[in-house]
């Protein structure tokens, strides 16, 4: 065993005291971060070119700082994304997400698809969805400035329309001509805060996490949205807690112009997702 293994594996122990959840994932990537090689190549690092600040970024993960925050990337399907403070930092769970999004989209048999991500924080959904449907018109939305620095990084280059704003009244140009509409709003309850793992808590804007006493303001209005932006047909996809589910299918009721509601599970069969499809006339 090199230098540098002896090092992770003091470093996976040092993590995992401080309750990091997956400790040699980040010992791994944070020394193949700092030594400028990929995790499978770290035996192929010298002894006599081991970089001790390697210790200082492992101190910033054990202080539960986000990995990604210290590499100043996520990794989102097939995507690389520059982020950091400010912006939300895409979760692995909303790839299911997408995923779904993807394969309704390919079902509508639609030439030149028309979709819309609201709340698009780092730009991971909406530049997915351009890279996996290539004919896609996709729009996308984010209330933040500081998330949007971010954004405008990703999305440089890119073919999809960003706007500022808020998503609920967003995209009025686009009222009844959208395909598919997919968020991933914040979806925490205010009372829920001590319970957030703290790299989230601490680190994600709270513009991106919580919404409201149950958590379900802002889905609630993106439900309205929603409605006004899809044509008759149209797919609506919100992920949400996998604590919601079964609530957040009941505000896309029949009532409100609403077909199909459902909720799907993710890879860990915990309910992650909804789903609904806007009522023909």
């Amino acid at each position: 065993m090199n230098l540098l293994l002896a090092e992770v594996a003091q470093a996976t122990q040092r993590l995992a005291d401080a309750g990091v959840p997956s400790p040699r994932n980040d010992a791994e990537e944070l020394a193949a971060f700092v030594h400028g090689v990929k995790r499978g190549e770290l035996h192929s690092v010298k002894d006599s070119d081991f970089d001790a600040r390697y210790w200082e970024v492992i101190a910033r993960r054990e202080q539960r700082e986000p990995l990604q925050h210290i590499t100043g990337r996520a990794y989102f399907r097939y995507l690389e994304l520059q982020v950091g403070p400010g912006v939300f930092v895409p979760r692995p769970e909303t790839e299911s997400v997408v995923g779904w999004a993807i394969d309704a989209v390919r079902a509508m048999d639609v030439v030149e698809p028309c979709i819309v991500d609201l709340c698009t924080g780092s730009g991971a959904i909406a530049l997915a969805l351009a890279q996996e449907v290539p004919r896609s018109r996709v729009h996308a939305v984010e209330l933040s400035e500081d998330a949007l620095q971010w954004t405008r990084k990703n999305m440089a280059g890119s073919r999809v329309d960003l706007r500022q704003g808020d998503a609920r009244d967003a995209f009025p140009d686009l009222n009844g001509q959208v395909d598919l509409v997919i968020s991933n709003p914040p979806y925490i309850p205010l009372t829920e805060w001590e319970y957030v793992a703290p790299e989230a808590r601490d680190y994600d804007p709270e513009l991106a996490l919580f919404s409201g006493e149950d958590g379900l303001d802002l889905i609630r209005g993106i439900e309205r949205t929603a409605h006004r932006l899809l044509r008759p047909g149209g797919v609506v996809v919100i992920e949400h807690a996998d604590t919601q589910g079964g609530q957040v299918p009941w505000i896309f009721t029949e009532e409100r112009g609403w077909a199909d509601a459902a909720d799907h599970p993710d890879l860990n069969n915990r309910p992650r997702f909804a789903t609904a499809r806007k009522a023909l006339p």
